[in-house]
């Protein structure tokens, strides 16, 4: 008898590992609040409300952010814009894998980048934050660099000492237009991402 309950326990837990694996966290930072909605801070907010839109999803407000759910080929893609403001965006990642049990691997964090022209786009399993104070929060939090991130350039088209103005002020209208083609490939990549893995995704993306 004790064998048989062992047994069961055991497969309950087998189940539940299994069905982690197939649930991905997919992170769009940004600001909270109308004023930064336009803002190249904010195309991690950008590119999963492209991918909502596209696929008549709808972000639910929770606790530490904004929430959408989207299933795909026997996967969950875990949506989380957090409502933390970019400085303390570890705590709203943090506290969705772990309520969620979605593992280290099955993370991917989209963020602005000063150091990649503008529309380029890297995807990387580590790295250092760059000076870019979300990554730098969340790895204080994770304690750890080893997560996925996708990196979307908004280029260091700024004069000396204008950085937050230029990261923080919205987007020229012909960026806006070039934009268009960015967002639908960066749902390509969300996609590439959960159902062929980070590794494949890197080599068919990166440098394109």
């Amino acid at each position: 008898m004790i064998e048989f309950l062992k047994s069961i326990f055991k497969s309950k837990r087998l189940k539940q590992e299994q069905n982690a694996m197939k649930k991905f966290l997919i992170v769009g930072l940004g600001n909270i609040g109308e004023k930064y909605d336009n803002t190249r801070h904010n195309i991690g907010f950008k590119v999963l409300d492209y991918f909502a839109k596209q696929e008549d999803l709808t972000f639910e407000t929770q606790k530490l952010g904004d929430v959408a759910t989207y299933k795909l080929k026997g996967r969950t893609f875990m949506f989380l814009k957090p409502s933390t403001y970019m400085n303390l965006s570890g705590k709203a990642v943090q506290y969705w894998l772990t309520k969620e049990k979605i593992p280290l691997e099955n993370l991917l964090v989209i963020t602005d980048d000063l150091n990649l022209p503008f529309g380029s786009i890297r995807v990387k399993t580590k790295g250092s934050d760059g000076g870019h104070n979300g990554l730098k929060d969340i790895q204080h939090t994770l304690n750890t660099v080893k997560y996925n991130r996708f990196r979307f350039g908004i280029s260091a088209a700024f004069s000396t000492g204008r950085q937050v103005d230029y990261v923080l002020g919205e987007w020229t209208t012909e960026e806006q237009d070039e934009l268009k083609e960015r967002l639908k490939q960066s749902m390509e990549i969300i996609k590439s991402f959960v159902l062929a893995g980070i590794s494949n995704t890197m080599n068919a993306f990166n440098g394109k």
